[in-house]
């Protein structure tokens, strides 16, 4: 009997495994695997841990149903108080729909505004393109005409024999228009001013545009400056002759700046010669 008391007392003193918290199945992670692992030091045969969570599932499920019925009625009248909700779903659905129609109209209004905006943005482009275009028309032809003043050419051409008195009058003036100064009367930087002046206009009519149909009436006019233009060069070539070979290289420089080859000038050397 003494043995029997020492086995109880023995029995008695064993670490019983305490209840399985509640708390541990309510967390929105709850994983059985890793709940099981965290299980290792309890001290319970598996028999018995089975036997505690069927013991936890049914008290669950007597939970579960003691509160539904409970509840009975509130579940009863749940689908009571769904009815009528079908016609707020459509009024729902009819101010979204209107909600929709105005949205495209803005957007019918903001699409037309931007058409309107890019219209207006490209006309202003336009104006100051043709503003641009008129003040290089005014520059061209303010040019021209003082191309015109100090070659004394008429809108009809240059009267050969007047233009030729007047470049000899010019020529003969060896004041601040002459850079020469040794008594010969040919102003080589006047004439280099007329070529200069002559290619300036020319490069503003090409910006403008050979179409343009101011740019087409000036061609004539000019061609009667550059003619008289390279009619004066190829005079003082013939009344340079030989005496300043400096100077006349710098005659033949403008024959270059124009355009014009060297046998042009070689010609109107060979004429003044013979």
């Amino acid at each position: 009997f003494g043995g029997s008391d020492t086995d109880d007392s023995g029995e008695d003193s064993l670490p019983y495994p305490k209840p399985l918290a509640r708390s541990a199945f309510l967390t929105p992670e709850f994983d059985p695997h890793t709940y099981l692992s965290t299980l290792r030091n309890r001290h319970q045969t598996l028999e018995d841990l089975r036997a505690d969570l069927r013991s936890r599932s049914q008290d669950i499920n007597k939970e579960l149903l003691d509160l539904v019925n409970e509840n009975y009625e509130d579940f009863l009248s749940l689908g009571g108080s769904l009815r009528g909700g079908d016609e707020k779903v459509e009024e729902v659905r009819l101010g979204l729909m209107g909600f929709k129609r105005d949205v495209e109209g803005l957007k019918i209004m903001v699409d037309a505004r931007r058409k309107e905006v890019e219209a207006l943005v490209n006309q202003k482009k336009e104006i100051r393109r043709q503003m641009q275009v008129g003040r290089a028309v005014l520059e061209m032809d303010q040019r021209l005409c003082e191309l015109e003043q100090s070659l004394m050419v008429t809108t009809n051409g240059p009267h050969t024999e007047d233009h030729a008195e007047g470049m000899d009058r010019g020529f003969s003036d060896t004041g601040d228009e002459s850079d020469d100064g040794d008594g010969i009367g040919i102003s080589v930087s006047r004439q280099r001013r007329h070529a200069r002046q002559y290619l300036l206009t020319e490069r503003i009519m090409r910006r403008i545009g050979s179409t343009q149909p101011f740019v087409v009436k000036q061609e004539a006019r000019m061609t009667k400056v550059r003619n008289t233009i390279l009619l004066d060069l190829g005079n003082a070539l013939k009344q340079i002759g030989d005496q300043d070979p400096d100077r006349m290289m710098r005659v033949l420089s403008i024959y270059r700046d124009l355009g014009e080859s060297s046998q042009d000038a070689s010609r109107v050397l060979r004429e003044r010669k013979s």
